[in-house]
């Protein structure tokens, strides 16, 4: 199947950056949400990056005239998933409102649209039992910033088809990201080894072992990582990591146990930078500091 357009349903931060790379992969997109609200917030970014692509010249001006005549947003489920190509679901990791998406867009497509879902950490196997097709579902693991990660996982679940995961790696190719294949396994590769590093780091925290300061410099100068494990968990959310460690604990045992500190810093509210306040202190306008 010629894959012409992508439906992304989800505009959070991950669904804008997939349908930017959508736009860039010379898709026709459609970005559907709950909210309107999101969805204008979501087409200011997605001009953003364009802007900010073209300036540093990453991307063509094709791109702009695209978003302009070619990207599409609406509240409207059905009317925006009926006639996808390609569907990748990018809500948040909740396998109940996940299972409910992808049966609901099944029912509205064709028999040849593939659609994925860019989860974490969750068992593509376990979603795609909710599918009549389950041999035209896989994951499609990007990464956080997507405009920026190179990177997508390539998720294969039990009855994926060789067919699929051609499509799923041709989509990617013109998204212009690096691709692995994995079979379908908790955490997959990289969402199991960053939560080893990140809670590992919490207990390093809570034993009094080093600053968080000084465990982030350590794993950037002495080991090359582009944030420290703080920095990340920050970025990404502490409940979105303590539930994908809740997760992995259940499913491969005790070394992914959560940190009694992460669980207590998720009861306090302290979530990172999208409540201003996480492992460091995020005040408004200013540098982060550690508190």
């Amino acid at each position: 199947m010629d894959i012409k357009n992508v439906t992304v349903l989800g505009a959070g931060i991950m669904g804008r950056g997939i349908a930017y790379a959508s736009l860039v992969g010379g898709y026709t997109t459609y970005l559907v949400d709950v909210h309107d609200d999101i969805l204008d917030s979501a087409r200011n970014d997605i001009a953003h990056f364009i802007e900010q692509g073209i300036k540093r010249g990453k991307i063509h001006q094709e791109t702009r005239t695209r978003f302009e005549s070619h990207f599409f947003t609406s509240t409207d489920f059905e009317g925006m998933v009926k006639d996808a190509d390609f569907v990748i679901e990018a809500v948040p990791e909740k396998i109940d409102l996940k299972l409910e998406l992808l049966r609901k867009a099944e029912s509205l497509t064709q028999n040849s649209t593939r659609i994925v879902s860019n989860t974490s950490s969750l068992s593509i196997t376990e979603l795609a039992s909710v599918l009549d097709r389950p041999e035209n579902f896989a994951g499609m693991h990007f990464f956080n910033p997507v405009p920026r990660m190179k990177l997508v996982e390539i998720v294969r679940g039990l009855e994926t088809s060789d067919e699929t995961i051609s499509a799923v790696e041709e989509v990617a190719r013109r998204m212009g990201k690096e691709t692995v294949i994995i079979k379908d396994s908790p955490g997959f590769i990289t969402s199991r080894m960053n939560a080893l590093i990140g809670n590992e780091a919490f207990f390093m925290l809570q034993e009094g072992l080093a600053s968080a300061e000084d465990i982030d410099k350590a794993l950037k100068l002495g080991l090359n990582h582009p944030m420290g494990p703080f920095e990340l968990v920050d970025l990404v959310g502490l409940d979105t990591r303590l539930a994908v460690l809740k997760y992995l604990h259940k499913m491969l045992g005790e070394k992914y146990r959560p940190a009694p500190l992460l669980i207590q810093y998720v009861k306090a509210g302290r979530l990172g930078k999208k409540t201003g306040r996480g492992v460091y202190v995020y005040p408004e306008n200013e540098e982060k500091t550690h508190h």
